[in-house]
């Protein structure tokens, strides 16, 4: 599916679950928004008076363990990566995200329940031309070992990721991918968050993972995969990066035209960087966006990761 104009969804659709971090029972609606809303978190209220923040980088209050959204009064929703993925991955300009508690359900742990939502309510296309943030010189943080860096990249979005973590199965993995909706289905939407053994009892004392379970988390010891069912990719840890890279740099507000390099990062550095490119007013301009013609899907190899198909939709730029 390619739109040259902005999208919305055509209805409303709900998903129902836990909080990974909270462990309390939420449900969230996605459904329609108007021309340049972009993505609005609407919390419902038990008084009835309803808090919304526009997802953007400014409304980030935290990025420890997974990326919270607020405001004045404080935080609003946490774990807001999945959705925001979900609907930037599938092509998504404006939509409402209301929830009846403080985490956006964590679902099987990856974006596949909200690719879902989205399926069931539909896309429908707007009158607005879309509107992309074009990315046009580097913009790179460090931080220790690990980096972020955005570049200029003239086919689209794309997302190259390399974890390298001292558990032994985990280790060291890459991925890179071109993002369309059809790549970030097959090849992201499924991936799931991913932790250690030994990381648990460390996570419940600070007040994390609460609600985290083999049928919504990877687990792993110093051996193997805990869970039963195995893993759905190979490199489903890089893949799982990647797609908390597509929700975090959601909150530029816009698609982004540009290629993303992550090393060792994590959602503090995704936010580190984007909020360093919106900064620098001479690193991105906004152009608008018509249909690009969709090239043979292949296989990409660039620096041992496998990629996937050029963008969906591309950039005006004449």
């Amino acid at each position: 599916m390619k739109f040259n104009r902005q999208t919305t969804l055509r209805s409303r659709a709900t998903v129902t679950g836990v909080g990974v971090h909270s462990g309390s029972p939420v449900s969230l609606t996605l459904g329609p928004a108007s021309i340049d809303a972009g993505f609005i978190f609407v919390r419902n209220g038990a008084d009835g008076n309803d808090r919304r923040v526009r997802a953007v980088a400014k409304s980030v209050t935290s990025t420890e363990f997974a990326t919270v959204l607020g405001d004045q009064q404080g935080p609003l929703v946490s774990t807001a990566e999945h959705v925001l993925a979900a609907l930037r991955g599938i092509g998504v300009d404006n939509a409402t995200i209301e929830i009846d508690g403080p985490e956006v359900p964590i679902m099987d742990g990856s974006s596949a329940a909200f690719v879902a939502a989205i399926d069931q309510a539909g896309i429908v296309e707007q009158s607005a031309a879309r509107r992309f943030i074009q990315v046009l010189k580097p913009v790179r943080v460090t931080r220790g070992d690990a980096f972020g860096e955005l570049r200029p990249y003239g086919r689209g979005f794309r997302v190259e990721v390399e974890i390298d973590f001292a558990n032994p199965v985990i280790g060291r993995q890459e991925y890179a991918v071109d993002l369309n909706p059809e790549s970030f289905r097959r090849e992201i939407s499924r991936a799931r968050t991913f932790g250690c053994m030994n990381d648990v009892a460390k996570l419940w004392s600070a007040g994390f993972a609460r609600g985290a379970s083999f049928e919504n988390s990877m687990v792993f010891d110093d051996e193997r995969l805990l869970n039963t069912g195995g893993l759905r990719y190979a490199d489903e840890c890089a893949r799982h990066k990647v797609l908390d890279v597509i929700g975090d740099l959601a909150l530029a507000g816009m698609p982004l035209i540009g290629d993303y390099r992550s090393v060792r990062g994590g959602h503090k550095l995704n936010h580190a960087v984007l909020t360093a490119l919106m900064a620098d007013r001479t690193a991105w301009r906004v152009v608008e966006g018509q249909p690009a013609s969709r090239p043979r899907s292949q296989g990409e190899a660039v620096g041992g990761m496998v990629g996937g198909m050029v963008a969906a939709y591309g950039p005006n730029v004449s």
